[in-house]
Parts: structure tokens; sequence; C-alpha cells
């Protein structure tokens, strides 16, 4: 298990004005936009405006923090209130977002299609989040990393024989490759689990490179 504290991430503010994005993990590790399969990130967006198209990227958008906001995506519009519920939407489509009430922090899941999967889901108290191991002949048979982040509230994780972990909030942990074990998570308010499946082992992040600086 890997941690990866909010602190330690870097801005990257977007050419546009409009944000910031705060990278939480990629795959391949240190992957710019040409190479990655998945990538994770959160941005704290300031202002209405468009969104980059992203061609064969396939996206998933969870509202962390803030009142919410106005999502049209190919001309049809759909109102993202109900903070830390995941919203998938193809990132080729004409897309572009206005603030109900101020700025908002999103969580962003990122998906080269054909070459990366994914689900997202907010938990809620108790929960046993097991990795799946790749098996020897390479084969995947689920998620191959396990990502959770603390998106409201304090998350703790607990493993077999060793010392409990705090997240404070947007602090995030990896569960991947071969000595990964289940952890027993419990929260006081929301943590989002993201399972993620790609052709090669994974890694935590390394710095955003600048192609990404356009994409809220």
């Amino acid at each position: 298990m890997r941690i990866l504290r909010a602190a330690e991430r870097p801005a990257m503010p977007w050419s546009n004005g409009g944000g910031v994005t705060r990278e939480v993990a990629v795959h391949p590790p240190g992957a710019g936009w040409d190479t990655f399969a998945w990538r994770v990130s959160l941005a704290d967006v300031t202002r209405d405006g468009p969104y980059s198209p992203l061609p064969g990227v396939r996206r998933i958008l969870t509202v962390a923090d803030g009142a919410g906001l106005e999502l049209t995506v190919d001309g049809t519009t759909r109102l993202l209130t109900d903070r830390c519920r995941p919203f998938a939407f193809p990132g080729g489509a004409e897309t572009g977002s206005r603030l109900l009430d101020g700025p908002v922090v999103n969580l962003n899941v990122m998906l080269r299609e054909g070459r990366a999967a994914a689900t997202a889901e907010r938990v809620r108290g108790r929960r046993v989040v097991a990795p799946v191991r790749r098996p020897a002949d390479g084969a995947a048979e689920g998620p191959e990393a396990v990502l959770i982040v603390a998106v409201e509230g304090d998350t703790r994780l607990r493993t077999a024989g060793e010392p409990e972990v705090r997240l404070a909030r947007f602090d995030a942990a990896l569960l991947a490759g071969p000595e990964a074990v289940p952890v027993e998570m419990r929260t006081d308010g929301v943590a989002a689990v993201i399972r993620l499946s790609a052709p090669a082992p994974v890694d935590c992040a390394r710095p955003a490179r600048s192609q990404f600086m356009d994409t809220p």
C-alpha cells in the first residue's frame, strides 16, 4: 500500500486560467498525454467554460467539494449536485460546465479506450478493500490497482500486523503489485474507491506534464 499525500501534489495551472489540476496517480508511471492508460486527478474549477476535447478517452467525474455544476455533454444537460456520486461520459463529446454556486473540486478518472477500464464508487462507514493480483500468465482477472481517496472527513486504513494509517481529506492510498494485501477501511465521511485495470503493473504518480493543463 502506497500513501499519496495531497500536500505533496504540485498544482498545474490551466493555460485558460479556469483552475488547476493535481495528479493523484497515473499509469504507466510518468506517462504523458499520448501514453497514459489511466489517470486520476483532482481539479479545482473556479469558473465556467468548455472542457478540452479528449477523443479516445472515457471520463468519470465526481464532484468532491462545492455546490456542484451543470454539465452539458453533446447538448444534453445534467445537474451534478449530489456530491461524491460518479458520472461517466465520453471525453470526445462536446462538453461544457457551469458552476452552480462558486468553485468546485472534481475528482477525475480518465481511461484510454481499449487500454483501461475502471469503476468508481462512494463508500461510507467500513469496508474491506481487497486488491486483485495478476495471475502468473499475465491475464487479468480483475482490477490490478485499487485507489482509495478520502473525499470527506478522515479515512483510516489498517492491514494485518501494521499500524493504522490516517488519510486526511484528498489523501489517497494505492493498492497494487504482488505485495498488496487487503485493507480494512473506516471513514467518518466519504471515500472514493476506484478499481482500475490496465495491461501492465502500476505504480504511484509522478508530477503531471504540461499536456494536461488545459483539461478540467
